[in-house]
């Protein structure tokens, strides 16, 4: 099976396995595991911020980020596909009383006009006032776009002069890094708070981690405990998330390669699936048209190809560590002659 259901899917290489099995461990919950207290000093510095916390998801560090800058009945404004409003299960409203406004995106890039007309940051005693702002980079359901960072940075002003909070989901922020060559720090001085992801293009098996200022991170502690999310000798989970930050961040280019490779695979076979040049990382979004995704992606599975069916008529694929460039274009060539035969 050539597996692209997502980057989630990879398994630790021996080296990464080798230094998960040494890493030094204490109990966390007591703050005493040293291999997860230098990681999450190793992930804030690396994006200018005072203090992280390693989480065991990107949902679980998006929940918590969001929680620190909007009070219950308060509201976060993100686009009408991002990860926080369509793929976290509703975990902000239930778990927090939070709720969120939407706006409208192109493949969910970040328009910060838009963003300006929805916010109401003082809405007075009978509308809901807007507390934050969430931006998504990569955006996955976008396509593994990339944010403009002129836009990052315009909506950084509007909430640093509002009084708004600015959170950051960059699971895959590490992509765009490599793809942009903007540095860490110069994204992560943007938000107040952010979480990045080591278990997707990073192929660690587990973990997220959400930077903030000390302060923030000891109250988001408290509320990680609370959620039932404490964990112990969780070293041995952050060797691997440390080792992949160390190893695995340049060959992201390796992935974002073989995505074009696969998506010029489609293109050649359904040229109105997918413009390849409109590939900028690992992800590949093909648009099936009037052909229904769901059976496409089960057809596909029967030739040896996963991908993920998102909607009517999506279909994601999404390259990784464990997947190689000829993988690609073989899978690609199925996906297009699936997709050109149904039409």
């Amino acid at each position: 099976m050539i597996d692209l259901r997502s980057d989630t899917v990879t398994k630790p290489t021996e080296a990464m396995r080798a230094a998960m099995a040494a890493a030094p461990v204490g109990d966390d919950v007591y703050g005493e595991d040293p291999t997860v207290q230098a990681l999450e000093a190793q992930v804030a510095a690396l994006l200018g911020h005072e203090a992280g916390l390693f989480c065991a998801s990107g949902s679980l560090a998006n929940v918590l980020g969001v929680r620190l800058l909007v009070e219950p009945g308060q509201e976060v404004v993100c686009d009408v596909t991002a990860h926080i409003a369509r793929a976290e299960m509703g975990a902000h409203a239930a778990l927090h009383g939070l709720t969120m406004r939407t706006f409208p995106s192109v493949r969910g890039r970040l328009d910060a006009g838009q963003v300006a007309a929805i916010v109401a940051p003082d809405a007075g005693p009978y509308l809901v006032s807007t507390a934050a702002v969430a931006v998504e980079n990569t955006h996955n359901f976008g396509g593994g776009t990339i944010q403009p960072y002129e836009q990052l940075a315009e909506v950084a002003e509007l909430c640093r002069s509002t009084g708004m909070g600015y959170h950051l989901d960059g699971a895959r922020l590490w992509n765009a890094h490599v793809a942009t060559g903007v540095d860490l720090p110069a994204y992560g001085k943007l938000f107040d708070t952010a979480s990045v992801c080591f278990s997707k293009g990073l192929g660690a098996p587990v973990g997220s981690v959400l930077v903030s200022s000390a302060d923030n991170i000891a109250r988001a502690r408290v509320w990680r405990k609370r959620l039932g999310a404490g964990w112990r000798q969780a070293g041995i989970l952050a060797a691997g998330a440390a080792y992949a930050l160390d190893h695995h961040v340049a060959r992201l280019g390796d992935d974002h390669a073989a995505a074009r490779t696969f998506a010029t695979a489609v293109a050649e076979r359904a040229a109105e699936a997918v413009d390849p040049a409109g590939v900028e990382t690992n992800i590949v979004v093909l648009d099936t048209a009037d052909v229904p995704a769901g059976p496409i992606a089960a057809e596909a599975a029967v030739h040896g190809v996963l991908v993920s069916a998102l909607g009517a008529h999506m279909i994601r694929a999404v390259t990784h560590l464990d997947v190689t460039a000829e993988q690609c274009h073989d899978a690609g060539e199925i996906l297009g002659g699936l997709l050109a035969g149904a039409r």
